[in-house]
C-alpha cells in the first residue's frame, strides 16, 4: 500500500494536480513518524505508512489551504470524520483538498520504544470507513470489527457509578499532573481558534505551569466543553499527553451525555448537518 500511495503522490505532484502532499513522512525513529508536507516528487521517499503512522492529518489541512492551491491529504477512516467536521467549520477547503482513503488496522500504542499494542482510540474504534474521499488506496484489504457504544463509553458508565466525591478525587489525581504544556490542545482538530482563551494575555491563564488546582481543572474542563459536540472522539489528545491523563474520558462523557440529551450524533459523520448543540430550538425541543 506504502507504493501505491508514493505512486499515486508522485503521479499527481507530476500532472500539477496537486502542489502539495500531506502524509506522514520519517520522524527521528521508526516507531514515530510525523506529519509532513511534501512538495518536490524526490522528498516522496521520505513518506511512510505503517502502524505507527497514528497522527491525524486533518488539523494540518487549515495551513495547508492557506499555502498551497490544491493538496493531496492521506486519511485514516477515523480521520476522515474530523476532516469532514473542518469542512463543516469552514476551516478548510473541500475544493483545495484531494482526499485519498488508506485501509487502517489500527495504530500501536508505543511507550519508552515499546510496541504495547493498539492505541485506547484504535481498540475501541466505531469508524472503520471512510466518510469523505476522491479515491481510495487499500481500504478494502484491511478490514477491521466496528466496536459498539457499550465498549466505547464502558469506562465513562463506570465513572458516573461513583460517588460525586469519588469522581472528584479521581478527577483531581488525574488532572494534578498536568504540566500545561498544551500538547493535547495543539493536536486536537476541535481545537482550532486563531486565539486560544489560554494565550489571552490580559488573563493569568495565559501563563503555562498551572498556579493552583483551580487552574488545572479549568484548563481541561473549558477545553472539553469548547470541544462538545464537534469532538470525534479520535483519540489525539490521550495519545500526545505525556502525562497519560485520560482526557478521553471527559470527552466521550459529553458525547454520552449528548447522544443520550439530543439523540445520537456523531461529528464529522457528515459535512452539512448542524451539531446538537447549534441546532436546538428552544420552542421546539
Amino acid at each position: 500500500m506504502l507504493e501505491q500511495m508514493k505512486l499515486r503522490a508522485k503521479e499527481l505532484l507530476k500532472s500539477g494536480e496537486v502542489d502539495c502532499v500531506l502524509a506522514w513522512r520519517k520522524g527521528d525513529f521508526p516507531c514515530y513518524p510525523e506529519p509532513g508536507f511534501f512538495t518536490e516528487i524526490e522528498d516522496l521517499e521520505n513518506l511512510v505508512y505503517d502502524k505507527f503512522c497514528s497522527a491525524n492529518l486533518s488539523k494540518y489541512m487549515i495551513d495547508a489551504g492557506k499555502t498551497h492551491s490544491r493538496t493531496l491529504i492521506f486519511l485514516k477512516p477515523c480521520d476522515s470524520y474530523s476532516f469532514n467536521q473542518l469542512i463543516k467549520e469552514h476551516l478548510i477547503s473541500r475544493e483545495k483538498s484531494l482526499v485519498v482513503g488508506v485501509g487502517c488496522e489500527g495504530n500501536a500504542a508505543v511507550y519508552e520504544g515499546a510496541e504495547t499494542g493498539l492505541l485506547e482510540a484504535c481498540r475501541i474504534c466505531t469508524k472503520t470507513e471512510h466518510v469523505v474521499f476522491d479515491e481510495l488506496i487499500g481500504a478494502d484489504t484491511m478490514p477491521r470489527e466496528t466496536s459498539d457504544n457499550a465498549l466505547r463509553f464502558l469506562e465513562v458508565a463506570e465513572l458516573e457509578n461513583n460517588s460525586p466525591k469519588e469522581r472528584y478525587n479521581f478527577w483531581r489525581g488525574q488532572l494534578s499532573r498536568c504540566i500545561r504544556c498544551n500538547a493535547c490542545r495543539n493536536v486536537c482538530p476541535a481545537c482550532n481558534c486563531k486565539k486560544c482563551v489560554f494565550d489571552n494575555r490580559n488573563y493569568d491563564t495565559e501563563q503555562k505551569a498551572n498556579a493552583s488546582s483551580f487552574e488545572e481543572q479549568m484548563f481541561h474542563i473549558i477545553r472539553a466543553y469548547h470541544v462538545a459536540g464537534r469532538c470525534t472522539d479520535c483519540g489525539q489528545c490521550v495519545r500526545v499527553c505525556p502525562a497519560n491523563i485520560d482526557l478521553h474520558l471527559l470527552n466521550r462523557k459529553f458525547i454520552k451525555d449528548i447522544n443520550e440529551f439530543y439523540g445520537e450524533y456523531q461529528a464529522g459523520a457528515d459535512a452539512e448537518s448542524p451539531g446538537p448543540l447549534t441546532a436546538y430550538n428552544l420552542e421546539k425541543d
